[in-house]
C-alpha cells in the first residue's frame, strides 16, 4: 500500500512562499494556501499550480479540510492567535520565528502545545543553515575544544523593507532584537545553552521610521563559564549577514549564513595556531527544504521536534530580556519557566 502523503496548508504568502516551496520539494501535498490579500493569493496560486478550490482568504476555513499540518508565516503579532487555534483543533503547526513578542503570548503557545494532540515547531532557520550546521558538527566533534566565548550578529538594513506592506515591522512590540535578532540569539543558544545573565545597550540613530532602538549590543553569560556577545542592527549600512565566531580552547570557527565556506582554526602539537582550514558549505540562508523535512519527519515518524515551543520560548525570552536590560539600564536574569 502506498504511504499516505502529508497534507499541509500554507498561511501567509508574503513569507510563506518559502514554506510552500519547501513542501513541494519534499513531496508534501499542498492542501490549501491562505492569504488575506486575494490578489496575492491568486497570483501565487497560479504561479505554484494550486487550484482555486484550495485557495482561502480566512485561515479558519483550513481547520476542517483534512490537513495534517499548517505553516504560519504571518506578522509576528498574530502568531499566538493562529497557532493556538490550530493546536486546539488538533492540527500540527510550523510557526515562523520568533515564537511570539511577549511573555504572555509565549506562555499561551507553550500551554496550547502541551494540551494538544498535535505537534508544534518554531522555524528557527539558523539550525538548518549549512554553514551553521557544519560549525555545530565541528564543535560537537571537539575540533575547537571547550568553548569560552562566542559572538554573533544580525545585521539587516530595514530602511527599504519597513513599508506600508510591512508596517508591522515598525510596531513597538516588534523590537528588532525580538523580531530579527532572535536568529542570532537562537544560534548562540543552540551552541552554548541558555544565557543566564544579560546586560545590553541600545542606540537609535539609523532608522527613524521605527520607535525602537535600531542598534543593540548585549553581553551574556552562558552555562559553564562561557561568555558571549550579540550585535543586532536593523539600520546598519552593509550587506545582510549573520557573521558568527566561536572561540574554543583548541581553535576558532568563523562562519556566516551568506558565504560558501567557513574558516576553522586549530593548533598543532605545540599549541601553535595553524593556517585556517577553508571548509566549503552550501549557501542557503533560509533552508525551507530542510526545515519542512524535519517538521514532516517528526510528525509522521513520531520523532522529537528539536525546535518545539519551549525552545522557541527560550530564544524569545532571551531577546525580551535584552530589550528589558536596555530599557531598565541593568542586568536582567531571564526566567525560562513558561508553565
Amino acid at each position: 500500500m502506498e504511504k499516505k502523503k502529508f497534507v499541509v496548508g500554507i498561511i501567509g504568502l508574503m513569507f510563506g512562499r518559502a514554506h510552500l516551496e519547501g513542501a513541494q520539494s519534499n513531496g508534501v501535498e499542498i492542501g490549501a494556501i491562505c492569504d488575506i490579500d486575494e490578489e496575492r493569493l491568486n497570483y501565487w496560486g497560479e504561479h505554484y499550480g494550486i487550484p482555486a478550490e484550495k485557495r482561502f482568504t480566512n485561515y479558519k476555513d483550513l481547520m476542517n479540510i483534512g490537513l495534517d499540518g499548517v505553516t504560519v508565516a504571518i506578522p509576528d503579532q498574530l502568531h499566538r492567535q493562529v497557532s493556538v487555534e490550530f493546536l486546539e483543533a488538533g492540527i500540527s503547526v510550523l510557526c515562523e520565528k520568533p515564537l511570539a513578542l511577549n511573555r504572555e503570548d509565549i506562555c499561551a503557545i507553550c500551554k496550547a502545545e502541551k494540551e494538544s494532540s498535535a505537534r508544534f515547531m518554531v522555524g528557527q532557520i539558523c539550525r538548518f543553515t549549512p554553514g551553521f550546521v557544519k560549525a555545530k558538527e565541528l564543535i560537537d566533534e571537539g575540533k575547537i575544544g571547550e568553548i569560552f566565548f562566542l559572538e554573533s550578529e544580525y545585521a539587516h538594513d530595514y530602511a527599504k523593507i519597513v513599508s506600508d506592506q510591512q508596517v508591522w515591522r515598525a510596531d513597538p512590540a516588534r523590537h528588532g532584537v525580538i523580531g530579527g535578532g532572535c536568529h542570532a540569539v537562537d544560534l548562540m543558544r543552540w551552541i552554548a545553552g541558555d544565557p543566564q545573565e544579560i546586560t545590553a545597550y541600545g542606540t537609535h540613530k539609523m532608522l527613524p521610521t521605527v520607535p525602537y532602538d535600531d542598534t543593540t549590543i548585549a553581553i551574556m553569560k552562558f552555562p559553564n563559564n562561557v561568555i558571549g556577545k550579540v550585535f543586532v542592527s536593523t539600520g546598519c549600512k552593509r550587506d545582510y549577514t549573520m557573521r558568527t565566531l566561536i572561540y574554543g580552547t583548541k581553535g576558532t570557527i568563523i562562519c556566516d549564513n551568506t558565504s560558501d565556506h567557513l574558516k576553522l582554526y586549530t593548533v598543532d602539537e605545540d599549541d601553535v595556531t595553524k593556517e585556517p582550514e577553508i571548509i566549503p558549505v552550501d549557501v542557503n540562508n533560509h533552508n525551507a527544504h530542510g526545515e519542512m523535512a524535519a517538521f514532516v519527519d517528526a510528525i509522521t515518524n513520531n520523532k522529537p521536534i528539536l525546535t518545539n515551543a519551549d525552545e522557541g520560548a527560550r530564544s524569545a525570552q532571551a531577546c525580551i530580556s535584552i530589550v528589558e536590560s536596555c530599557v531598565q539600564g541593568k542586568t536582567v536574569y531571564p526566567d525560562y519557566n513558561f508553565a
